[in-house]
């Protein structure tokens, strides 16, 4: 199921906009949950990562469109922002933010259906390529090539990644279990890798986003093994 949120001052768009994606996912044996805003400002109090797609209108009274996509691509660089607009100039300002695209009012359904669906498609792709970190004070969605390696410390997970380190209780082996899909292979008791950010492979160690961690006797065959056969896929 996909989350949808509709940030929208006009009622009567909003539910126009609403009915839209009952009929689509009607139509496409899709279910939805909708989560409809007055205005920026609502969507922004505690914001968390959760939606898939946001539907966004740029002309606002209190919060408009633009600033609040801006606020949330400073928490949330994944979710897919479409903009609703009647006002056409606004469209090369939404490139800024990473608008996907945007859609002219008045919406008809024939249009809303074509920009709905290309945003779905790349909701899925980043769904596939995302995991969620549940942290002290909020859920992170973070993609998994964003992460260098993970390490436990006194049953606290840290997740070393591109914009840096989050730490939340869990154990290794959970959280081998979930990123096995994207090509992570245990080098020792304590540390998970990204094989895509392996740069320099020693005798008893692994270079990994600038960092050098142990490879321990007991995990070595399996971690080569993992890295071989890592490398012969993406060449």
């Amino acid at each position: 199921m996909y989350r949808i949120a509709i940030v929208e001052d006009e009622a009567p768009c909003r539910e126009e906009l609403r009915g839209y994606i009952e009929r689509y996912g009607q139509e496409h044996g899709q279910e939805f949950s909708v989560y409809p805003f007055a205005d920026g400002s609502e969507i922004l109090q505690n914001y968390e990562p959760r939606y898939d797609v946001i539907l966004l209108d740029i002309e606002m009274p209190r919060v408009g469109g633009m600033e609040a996509a801006q606020a949330i691509r400073e928490v949330d660089e994944n979710v897919v922002l479409v903009f609703i607009t009647n006002m056409a100039q606004y469209a090369i300002k939404g490139y800024s933010v990473g608008a996907l695209d945007f859609v002219m009012k008045p919406v008809s359904y024939y249009t809303f259906q074509m920009k709905f669906t290309r945003a779905l498609e790349r909701a899925a792709k980043r769904r596939n390529e995302e995991i969620l970190l549940t942290l002290p004070d909020r859920i992170q969605r973070i993609g998994v090539q964003q992460i260098h390696y993970v390490e436990v410390q006194d049953h606290m997970l840290h997740y070393h990644t591109e914009q840096g380190e989050y730490v939340l209780r869990g154990t290794l082996q959970n959280a081998e279990k979930q990123l096995a899909p994207y090509h992570f292979a245990r080098c020792n008791h304590w540390y998970i890798v990204n094989l895509a950010h392996v740069q320099q492979v020693k005798r008893d160690t692994v270079v990994v986003a600038g960092h050098e961690l142990e490879i321990s006797r007991r995990a070595r065959t399996g971690f080569l093994n993992a890295l071989t056969d890592y490398i012969g896929g993406a060449s």
